[in-house]
């Protein structure tokens, strides 16, 4: 990743998209029309009290292949967690599925506990379009999904796409309701194919992935609160509002000791890429640094799809450097010691920026 400059989404909503007569469409078509604002505002698109949890699945679409840059680590090496970033590689597909008739594929286990039911499930994908070729936009909304030994189904984006172009990339997170889809075909390894991200090699470099995140009910479990929340906003290098993203959560109610969890997706974060960082503060006003063994405090966005550092559920293929994707969830107990109604999250942007595409929190609740 090279550009500094990348700040906020230029939006647009996907109309309908014509789809192959052998694919059926899994949920709801997206809405007609089109339209463009300067960025997507995060918002809460789910929350509930309950027993149960969340859970998810995440896969980056694209790795290396070949060093473009003289001081790149070997790109097998970079694969197996060496330092690395996407912009001193040629980047190309991941195809796990051995369909000639799809350009990437790449799967991920889904956890729901045993005896669960699904109460929502919501997929987001995205990437940059603009690297060593340019893909279409109007293609953004639209990826191939399979349930645990099942066939594709084409889905749709249902709601406003995040979409920035400028000098050195051309990024965009689509999302759409899937919990129909998940309610049906529960645990094991799902399989999201046909992202629309660019491969090869340039300044900027290429990156893209998916997130399945899952909320469900489970009589055996505490009652908990998830929230799941989205948006889609550039973090710029340096001081300044543009150079941070502040989320709030109000009335958690959680008791003083309460266990908690925080996920982020995030996109163009670059491993050894230093000044990103992501810190909670609780209604009492202390603040707490979320960070693990495997993102750092000063660089959180680190290209790694981990739970509290670990690795957490099987991936195909399981890159630990996703060279500028990453789906992380840490842990968020300590900020809860003294309790909280409410939890203010702020990210801060890295030398060179990233985008932020999705915040999901799972605390205690008392009923």
């Amino acid at each position: 990743m090279g550009s500094p400059r990348r700040i906020l989404g230029t939006l647009g909503l996907l109309s309908c998209l014509a789809l192959s007569a052998n694919v059926p469409v899994a949920g709801a078509a997206a809405p007609p029309g089109t339209r463009e604002l300067p960025r997507v505002p995060f918002t809460q698109r789910y929350q509930a009290v309950q027993h149960g949890g969340l859970v998810r699945a995440s896969n980056s679409a694209i790795g290396c292949r070949r060093e473009e840059s003289e001081h790149a680590e070997p790109c097998a090496e970079v694969k197996r967690g060496a330092a690395g970033v996407n912009s001193d590689f040629e980047m190309f597909y991941d195809e796990v599925d051995k369909d000639p008739d799809t350009y990437n594929s790449t799967r991920a286990e889904l956890k729901v506990p045993q005896g669960a039911k699904v109460s929502y499930a919501r997929l987001y994908w995205g990437g940059n379009l603009r690297v060593g070729e340019q893909k279409p936009p109007e293609d953004n909304g639209r990826v191939l999904v399979a349930e645990p030994g099942g066939s594709y189904k084409a889905v749709l984006a249902d709601t406003v796409i995040g979409h920035r172009s400028d000098e050195g990339s051309d990024a965009y997170q689509a999302s759409a309701d899937v919990t129909p889809l998940v309610r049906k075909g529960g645990a094991g390894m799902w399989t999201v194919a046909q992202l629309n991200i660019a491969m090869g090699h340039s300044e900027v470099g290429a990156w893209g992935g998916w997130t399945l995140v899952v909320a469900y009910e489970h009589p055996q479990e505490p009652v908990r609160r998830v929230s799941l929340w989205d948006g889609f906003e550039g973090l710029a290098a340096g001081p300044g509002e543009a150079s941070g993203e502040t989320v709030e959560l109000a009335g958690l109610d959680a008791a003083p000791g309460s266990a908690g969890r925080v996920g982020v997706v995030a996109y163009d974060g670059d491993r050894g890429t230093l000044g990103d960082s992501l810190t909670v503060t609780a209604d009492s006003g202390r603040r707490v640094s979320l960070s693990d063994a495997e993102n750092p405090f000063n660089d959180v966005m680190n290209s790694t799809i981990t739970e509290f550092g670990h690795p957490s559920f099987v991936r195909q293929p399981e890159h630990i450097n996703n060279l500028g994707y990453d789906a992380d969830v840490f842990d968020l107990s300590p900020a809860l010691s003294g309790g909280a109604r409410n939890l203010t999250f702020r990210f801060a942007g890295e030398n060179q920026g990233h985008f932020l595409g999705v915040l999901f929190v799972q605390t205690d609740a008392r009923r």
